[in-house]
């Protein structure tokens, strides 16, 4: 497994690299964020340990470029910023993880190896489906760089359906996961709010991206596939 490790202060990063490859890693040291984001491009890792504080680009910078290019190592951050709004600020940039210093080297590796486990597979911050553009951490919603107002609900209820792009919700896994377990499932609360998103994100944009599926749910498609049509 080959981990990249972000450290300015060279002796923790010598510390870090030494004791990473007595566990058997195969391990690359930086002190720089150009040289990081760089070797970030250049190098498939198994996970990255990240310093948020950074000569040149900061970490938070760093990892938010490599997930718009659509690099998806999992990536430690820590920083000695213990404070809530840093840990937001890093997760909704793109870091998997968060660690704080002082911190002990058996939580660290801890945390390596579950990072290693989750994998490459996509993570992106910012959820798009063609020009549909969707961001969690600052709540925004835009479709061909317009700005589209949603409800919190109807929000939620988007970001459910890009993130499951494609594939087919059922009414049930809707109500779990956008309202409660306790939802009547009768009722037709689904039914409204999506045809309130329809005419938010789709109609005025001569698009019907989040189509039904007779007997089985919704569903969003890529609207880049779709193609303009009239909305249903």
């Amino acid at each position: 497994m080959r981990l990249l490790i972000v450290e300015d202060d060279v002796r923790m990063a010598a510390l870090l690299k030494r004791a990473l490859e007595e566990d058997g890693y195969a391990v690359d040291v930086s002190g720089d964020g150009q040289e990081a984001l760089w070797l970030g491009r250049e190098n498939d890792y198994d996970a990255i340990m990240l310093d948020a504080m950074l000569p040149g680009l900061d970490g938070f910078e760093i990892v938010r470029c490599w997930r718009a290019e659509r690099r998806w190592a999992p990536v430690l951050m820590v920083t000695a910023r213990a404070g809530v709004p840093a840990r937001i600020e890093g997760l909704d940039a793109g870091a998997d993880d968060y660690l704080a210093k002082p911190f002990s080297f058996d939580e660290l590796t801890a945390r390596i190896r579950a990072l290693v486990r989750r994998g490459t597979v996509a993570r992106p911050a910012i959820l798009e489906a063609g020009d549909l553009r969707l961001d969690p951490g600052a709540r925004r919603v835009s479709r061909a760089g317009t700005e589209i107002d949603l409800t919190a609900k109807e929000f939620a209820l988007l970001e459910l359906l890009m993130r499951r792009r494609g594939e087919v919700l059922t009414r049930t896994y809707i109500l779990e996961h956008v309202w409660d377990f306790a939802y009547d499932p009768t009722s037709n609360v689904i039914d409204q709010y999506i045809g309130s998103l329809r005419r938010k994100v789709d109609r005025p944009f001569g698009r019907c991206d989040i189509e039904t599926v007779r007997g089985a749910g919704y569903r969003l498609v890529d609207s880049a596939e779709a193609g303009p049509r009239l909305a249903r």
